[in-house]
């Protein structure tokens, strides 16, 4: 483990404890405690946090960090998207491919879906994924830091639903669509968020078809299924 991993490390401890800790009492200029207390506002500021909404951590906030282009699920969105899916995953498994803060995928985890694998490629919000998950005591997620592409092309057929919110400034929106048309059980969901509107004849390409869709703010929401083939 390289000496940036275990400062990342701490760095995330220190934000998980000071979200559990009282606000301190105020202390003299130039004191120790003022000090501290300025330090402890500056970490304060470099973190966010999500809210799990449904299932047995409802309710539950867990302090993230922020990053560019690090876009966690608005709960809007994802009340809406897990009421599309059902309230209960229980037997599920799911894919969240971009986690990111891994709002979707221990969203799911919640609901009782039997397996989540979340895949983030950043270290630093790899290593947070674990430990929010170690927090929880989610025994069904399973964290990998690595590339997202890649995890899907090894899972054919296997996933009930796969969460795909890529970062909006790349390209890799169709490249994941086309990978996840593989790794999709045959009656399972995809989720695409995206910041512009997929319609069904730019989907039907990639296999899919469009069952729901959503606009909160920048955000495009999109439920998605197999295309059924024609028949004769």
């Amino acid at each position: 483990m390289g000496r940036s991993t275990i400062k990342d490390e701490r760095s995330l401890r220190a934000l998980q404890a000071l979200a559990s800790q009282p606000a301190p009492a105020a202390a003299a200029p130039g004191s120790k405690a003022s000090g501290a207390s300025r330090s402890a506002r500056v970490a304060a500021s470099a973190a966010g946090e999500i809210r799990i909404i449904g299932g047995q951590w409802r309710r539950t906030k867990l302090a993230v960090l922020t990053k560019p282009d690090l876009r966690p699920t608005p709960d809007r969105v994802r009340e809406t998207l897990f009421n599309w899916l059902g309230q209960d995953l229980a037997g599920w498994r799911c894919l969240d491919a971009f986690a990111g803060t891994g709002s979707l995928g221990l969203e799911a985890a919640s609901r009782g879906a039997v397996q989540v694998r979340m895949v983030e490629s950043d270290l630093q919000l790899a290593a947070q994924l674990k430990q929010l998950v170690q927090k929880l005591g989610a025994t069904t997620v399973e964290v990998s830091r690595g590339d997202a592409l890649a995890a899907l092309q090894s899972g054919s057929g296997r996933w009930d639903v796969i969460f795909l919110d890529p970062p909006f400034s790349g390209a890799l929106f169709e490249p994941a669509l086309k990978a996840a048309h593989q790794a999709l059980a045959e009656e399972g969901f995809v989720y695409l968020e995206a910041p512009e509107a997929w319609s069904d004849e730019r989907l039907a390409p990639l296999g899919f078809m469009l069952q729901r869709s959503m606009k909160a703010g920048a955000v495009h929401a999109h439920l998605l299924r197999k295309r059924m083939p024609q028949s004769a």
